[in-house]
């Protein structure tokens, strides 16, 4: 068999590329690459020149700001102790079932401190480069480009990560040196330890009602935040809200949210979750919108509750059952 004479390469300097075709790079020193090998011999090289001195592309910070204030009616003292955390530098937890309101307790939160928003939905396939940033090919050069943590802790804005037991937990580490008193971020990848502006703020959220062994927070990451408890809001706070979000009158606006309550009065029975404030503003948006009323609760309350034929029915027997009289 012939022998290939192939360049020595360094591999502290060649790059380490995830996706050829996306031109995404993990280092930022470029490196002659081996695109075919034909009969033991290396058909084709091409040269990726990386400058030392890259460009560095950050998003508009402004894009994130709230222009209009988002309406959120307090349930308790909420506001007043995430205020109090965001003054001492204190990262944020928000606990509480499915629509029940957090995040827009957080865009209210927001446009009430002027600070900007970068929101974060969490996924099983999120990584840490996601929130960080990577590298970049564009025109010939290589661009960093700042993640959505990065920007946030650069410029000094909100990060809200939704759902955060949804990201793998290696990826959610990232964020436990900005969680305690040292406040920085390491971008690895550009050998820079990021301080975070003073007007950062971390905020995450998740579900205790879909805690299991595989999805729940490491106690090193839950003990790095302060905790603020939500729940539905009590009837005639509820009425209100669906009222304003859904633009309908009063007494429609009553029996959906009695409505919600008896749907969650029947969770032991196997639903895996009642129906959040947010289901509610949508069947009452349907409403509006000329869709009579048990249609409007069957396609927004009671298919996205199940998929189980026995609940489903349950559910409608209490739909057809209640008479649409208001709230007391």
């Amino acid at each position: 068999m012939r022998a290939v004479d192939l360049k020595r390469y360094d591999n502290s300097r060649q790059p380490a590329i995830t996706n050829i075709n996306d031109s995404c790079y993990d280092t930022q020193i470029g490196a002659e690459i081996v695109i075919g090998v034909k009969n033991g011999i290396v058909e084709k090289r091409q040269e990726i020149n990386i400058i030392d001195q890259t460009m560095q592309s950050s998003p508009n910070i402004d894009d994130y700001r709230i222009d209009h204030r988002p309406y959120y009616l307090p349930q308790g003292n909420e506001r007043q102790l995430f205020e109090a955390a965001y003054h001492a530098r204190l990262p944020v937890m928000l606990k509480g079932p499915t629509g029940c309101g957090k995040t827009r307790f957080v865009e209210h939160m927001a446009y009430r401190l002027e600070l900007p928003l970068i929101t974060v939905a969490c996924h099983e396939d999120l990584f840490a480069s996601d929130l960080i940033g990577r590298y970049l090919l564009q025109n010939d050069q290589t661009v960093w480009c700042d993640g959505p943590l990065t920007t946030a802790v650069r410029h000094g804005a909100i990060c809200y990560l939704d759902e955060v037991v949804e990201a793998r937990k290696d990826t959610t580490v990232v964020i436990h040196p900005l969680t305690d008193n040292r406040r920085t971020l390491s971008i690895d990848k550009k050998g820079e330890l990021l301080v975070a502006d003073d007007r950062f703020l971390m905020v995450i959220s998740y579900n205790p009602g879909y805690q299991s062994v595989l999805k729940d927070l490491k106690p090193s990451t839950r003990q790095r935040f302060v905790a603020i408890a939500f729940d539905y809001p009590a009837m005639d706070q509820e009425i209100r809200i669906v009222m304003q979000e859904g633009g309908i009158d009063e007494v429609t606006a009553g029996y959906l949210v009695s409505l919600g309550h008896k749907i969650r009065a029947i969770r032991e029975q196997g639903l895996a979750e009642g129906a959040g404030t947010r289901l509610l503003i949508y069947a009452a948006q349907l409403i509006r919108g000329g869709i009579n009323l048990t249609d409007a609760c069957r396609i927004a309350i009671c298919l996205p509750l199940t998929d189980d034929a026995d609940l489903q029915e349950t559910l409608m027997d209490l739909i057809e059952d209640m008479d649409p009289q208001p709230a007391c």
